[in-house]
């Protein structure tokens, strides 16, 4: 199944005025023991360094400023929370991937994001933000391997899909429904996004405001 999937008009209004309420940077936290004590459903935002994870809270949200983005990979070194209304926590994990980040650095990542991903009982949904040019990385996997073992929901959310063709979005949408035919955490809907062009925010929007009312 692919972002084809369709809401009611209901279903994308209620989206529409979730994320129309005040967001609001809460903490922004480097070790576990920094979590803030669980309440409102989470969603959790992941992807390698400079997928455009800012861009798309922002978008999501409508406030340009919410979260910072920039075009230097690896800026995002802390776990940053987001209260949407009391009704939704918006969680913006670290960039993982990049090229210049030490082997230490990484290993510290993976360490911060494991632990955070098997002790949040209120987590709903990891969105993994993936790159419409490049398509799943080595990194992605490995991600996606972990989510699977700690048993943690995951969604594949493309980006920048304004940047390359329609008929180049089309197979890569395939070849990652393949991809995640089989594991166990995958959700099977795959949505396309650019936040630069606003394709696919409301439908983005609809999925994470039904995970908010369970």
């Amino acid at each position: 199944m692919t972002d084809s999937e369709e809401f009611s008009t209901d279903e994308l209004e209620t989206g529409r005025r979730l994320f129309a309420q005040p967001a609001v940077f809460m903490l922004g936290v480097v070790k576990i023991d920094g979590l803030p004590d669980e309440g409102p459903a989470e969603v959790c935002f992941a992807g390698r360094s400079n997928v455009g994870k800012s861009s798309l809270l922002n978008a999501l949200t409508g406030q340009n400023g919410l979260a910072r983005a920039s075009n230097t990979p690896g800026r995002t070194r802390e776990i940053n929370y987001f209260d949407l209304a009391g009704a939704l926590r918006l969680v913006d994990l670290p960039g993982y991937g990049y090229a210049r980040a030490s082997r230490k650095e990484s290993e510290a990542w993976m360490a911060l994001t494991r632990d955070f991903l098997r002790g949040r009982s209120v987590l709903r949904r990891v969105c993994l933000l993936v790159d419409s040019r490049h398509g799943l990385k080595p990194p992605d996997m490995e991600l996606m391997d972990l989510l699977d073992e700690a048993a943690v929901n995951y969604q594949i959310v493309l980006t920048k899909t304004d940047k390359i063709k329609p008929t180049a979005l089309e197979t890569l949408m395939a070849a990652i429904a393949a991809a995640i035919a089989r594991r166990a955490a995958a959700h099977p809907v795959i949505r396309a996004t650019s936040s630069e062009k606003g394709i696919g925010v409301d439908l983005l929007r609809a999925d994470l405001a039904a995970l908010a009312a369970q």
